[in-house]
């Protein structure tokens, strides 16, 4: 049984129709999913969402909207995620910024293309952020609360 809590943030970002992923190797295998990571000590859900976005794609963002909060158990390691996914607005792209090692490439794909790429999502937690989203399932984000 895992001694931690697994928080993560995802952003669900749209742009001309298109939306921002991230093209990944896991396990061997290609996967796409929103610019997601882990919220480290300390840091809010807005500041990790931003954060975790341009580490993984080079795109400066303006968090939005909340969009959902999903609890998701792996079958692959029995893992439990707890993920807060947001809209978020891009707004500048550095293409000199380094990418996070562990991906691929950020690609902006249109709804048909990752219909068609569903088999190679991360988790069923991408398509379903992105339907919410499309389906107008946004909270303002001043429901997230910190205290320090």
């Amino acid at each position: 049984m895992p001694d931690r809590i697994h928080l993560t943030v995802a952003t669900v970002i749209e742009r001309h129709g298109r939306f921002l992923l991230v093209r990944e190797i896991r396990d061997g295998r290609e996967v796409f999913n929103q610019p997601a990571g882990h919220v480290e000590p300390g840091e809010t859900l807005l500041r990790a969402a931003t954060r975790e976005t341009f580490e993984e794609t080079g795109w400066q963002i303006q968090p939005t909207a909340v969009i959902s909060f999903t609890t998701y158990t792996a079958p692959q390691n029995g893992i439990t995620y707890y993920r807060v996914a947001l809209a978020a607005k891009a707004l500048v792209h550095d293409p000199a910024a380094q990418l996070d090692p562990d991906i691929e490439e950020a690609v902006w794909l249109d709804y048909e293309e990752i219909l068609q790429k569903a088999y190679q999502l991360r988790s069923p937690m991408v398509l379903e952020a992105i339907n919410d989203y499309r389906h107008g399932h946004l909270y303002p984000l001043d429901i997230l609360k910190t205290h320090r």
